[in-house]
């Protein structure tokens, strides 16, 4: 078996008491890329009272040499866990707004080229699977197992867009909107 590595040593020593920086480092080059590393060990840095050039090294040696670990482990965790809820918040954002600039492009465009789209695609999955299930089309070949596919994910967009998730993240934006800013 390997040694572990530097990172995987620091997770093992606040496991207790960091879960969430203590998972990121254990992971660390088996699935999890070295920058989720590097920001977990920026946390514990910190809350350390390390400077900026601290060596991972030097955080195994003050786990080991300070009895107040325990307290700020927990603090860097709490704080790691905020910067990753940070980012994620920021990237429903971003989605948020993107379906919005869809949303807004839908009103102010006055024409009915989605809608049309929508409905020959919709008519084109239940004519090909009504053609399939009458017995007139054989599905026996790669090509036509294929295009019934694309015709099926497309379809299942298209509701989506006007019946499903769209309509979802449109009634999370309004609530969204509605909510007290966190402090």
């Amino acid at each position: 078996m390997s040694e572990k590595s530097i990172y995987q040593k620091i997770g093992d020593a606040v496991a207790d008491y960091a879960p969430g920086i203590a998972t990121i480092l254990a992971a660390t080059g088996v699935g999890v890329p070295l920058a989720g590393a590097v920001g977990a060990i920026g946390a514990l840095t910190k809350a350390f009272g390390l400077g900026s050039d601290a060596k991972p090294e030097d955080i195994l040696t003050a786990i080991s040499a300070d009895p107040e670990i325990k307290l700020k482990a927990m603090i860097a965790n709490n704080d790691f866990i905020i910067k990753q809820r940070d980012q994620e918040l920021e990237e429903l954002r971003l989605e948020l707004a993107d379906v919005n600039s869809a949303r807004d492009r839908e009103k102010s465009v006055k024409d009915n080229v989605n809608r049309n789209l929508a409905y020959a695609i919709i008519l084109s999955f239940i004519a090909v699977v009504g053609f399939t299930l009458g017995g007139w089309v054989k599905v026996e070949s790669v090509l036509a197992g294929t295009l019934i596919g694309y015709l099926s994910a497309k379809a299942e967009q298209v509701l989506s867009y006007y019946f499903g998730s769209s309509r979802g993240s449109a009634q999370k934006t309004d609530l969204l909107a509605k909510a007290q800013p966190i402090k």
